[in-house]
């Protein structure tokens, strides 16, 4: 009866992105991605004869939470192909050509003729879901067909419909999966409560990602002349919401200051109106070449996609987004280069943002006057909360590690 209505609510939702399409760019994106999937499907598996590992993530922050996986797999299993599949548009319109993947798709959604003609086309020998999908009728067709199925980097929370007294047809999902390895201890707690064992705390394999980005930043020399050696606070993926509190504390601060802003996402409109509110004079990175000096700018506003990860490595402080809206984007790309982090106030969903709080790296504020109380001070000194940030990343790496152990006790051939 439960899962009857679990499909009609997939079948309900599918219809309402259908109608959404008609007006909406990212609906559209979702509904063309997945027309004629079967088609697109036996078309590309065509040829293959090898042995695949399918990889789902929901979005575009998933794939980079995966990606060390994947790419460690392919290393240690390289008679493998690689599929790859997405929900979102947001990632698959982004990453449908990367190379670490030898087939890249949408996922259709979960229904059971869907889950059963997709399972069957594909035949995975192994399947890693990352972090939050949790799909009922594509797990059912593995767990009977005895696939192997792993969740990592997973991580658990009390309020989840798993862990309350009505959420028993939920909890069915989470005993499909041969293991699940998840973030914290927390977690692990939780699933046991409910008699889910076979749980490994093996930490967030992000870690590892940023490290991966860290090691392999690329040089911008726009971003490193217009420092010019100051003091750099780089903000990163902001929304409208961050910059209403940063532009009223950037023009009262009085400090020598370098400013780099990467907006979450390039709208020119309003990349205008920020510039025309903030303090002394702001180039954008598009224009920068027309200047034989960037000395003379205050704010340096990123207007590709892309950079950011690098234009970290050129910070002493960092100010992440999101946390004004639904959530915080990612802080570990800023903390691994060892620099006290600022952000809004709804950041309690996010592990390492919690632990850097507690550990006294992060500083969430909750306006523009607590921004700028708690910036003055780590302006005079910033190096403990730096040292804090960088050793913090460093101590948490390995996660993939553990998940390859894993996926090593299995009984899948390395051929």
């Amino acid at each position: 009866m439960l899962a009857a209505l679990y499909t009609t609510s997939i079948r309900l939702y599918q219809a309402t992105l259908q109608i959404a399409a008609r007006f909406h760019p990212k609906a559209r994106l979702a509904v063309q991605g997945r027309t004629g999937w079967i088609k697109q499907i036996n078309a590309k598996l065509a040829d293959n004869t090898a042995p695949i590992a399918w990889f789902h993530a929901a979005s575009l922050g998933e794939f980079e939470q995966g990606r060390p996986v994947m790419e460690t797999f392919r290393q240690r299993y390289p008679g493998y192909k690689i599929l790859l599949t997405f929900f979102s548009p947001s990632g698959y319109e982004v990453r449908k050509n990367y190379a670490g993947a030898d087939f890249i798709f949408y996922l259709p959604f979960d229904t059971p003729e869907n889950a059963r003609r997709f399972v069957e086309m594909v035949n995975p020998t192994i399947a890693f879901f990352i972090k939050y999908e949790f799909w009922y009728n594509y797990l059912r067709e593995l767990k009977n067909r005895q696939v192997p199925v792993l969740s990592f980097s997973a991580i658990f929370r009390p309020d989840q419909i798993f862990f309350k007294p009505y959420g028993g047809f939920y909890r069915s999902f989470l005993r499909f999966f041969d293991h699940i390895l998840v973030q914290n201890q927390e977690s692990v707690d939780l699933l046991k409560g409910i008699s889910i064992t076979q749980v490994t705390l093996a930490g967030d394999t992000r870690f590892d990602r940023v490290k991966q980005v860290a090691d392999a930043r690329k040089e911008i020399p726009v971003a490193r002349d217009f420092k010019d050696e100051k003091p750099l606070l780089v903000i990163g993926s902001a929304w409208q919401a961050d910059m209403d509190v940063l532009i009223p504390f950037l023009n009262r601060f009085d400090r020598p200051l370098k400013v780099i802003i990467a907006p979450h996402e390039i709208h020119n409109d309003e990349i205008e109106r920020w510039r025309s509110q903030l303090p002394g004079q702001t180039v954008r990175f598009s224009e920068a070449a027309n200047h034989s000096s960037l000395q003379p700018f205050n704010q340096l506003i990123i207007d590709n996609i892309g950079m950011l990860s690098s234009l970290y490595q050129y910070g002493e402080f960092a100010y992440i987004g999101g946390a004004f809206g639904k959530g915080l984007h990612n802080i570990l790309e800023a903390a691994t280069f060892r620099m006290p982090l600022f952000f809004g106030p709804n950041y309690g969903k996010f592990q390492e943002a919690v632990d850097l709080v507690k550990a006294g790296a992060a500083f969430p504020v909750t306006d523009s006057a607590s921004l700028e109380t708690v910036f003055r001070r780590l302006y005079e000194d910033p190096s403990k909360a730096s040292a804090i940030s960088g050793d913090y990343v460093t101590q948490n790496t390995g996660a993939t590690s553990k998940v390859m152990e894993v996926v090593n006790g299995l009984a899948i051939s390395r051929s």
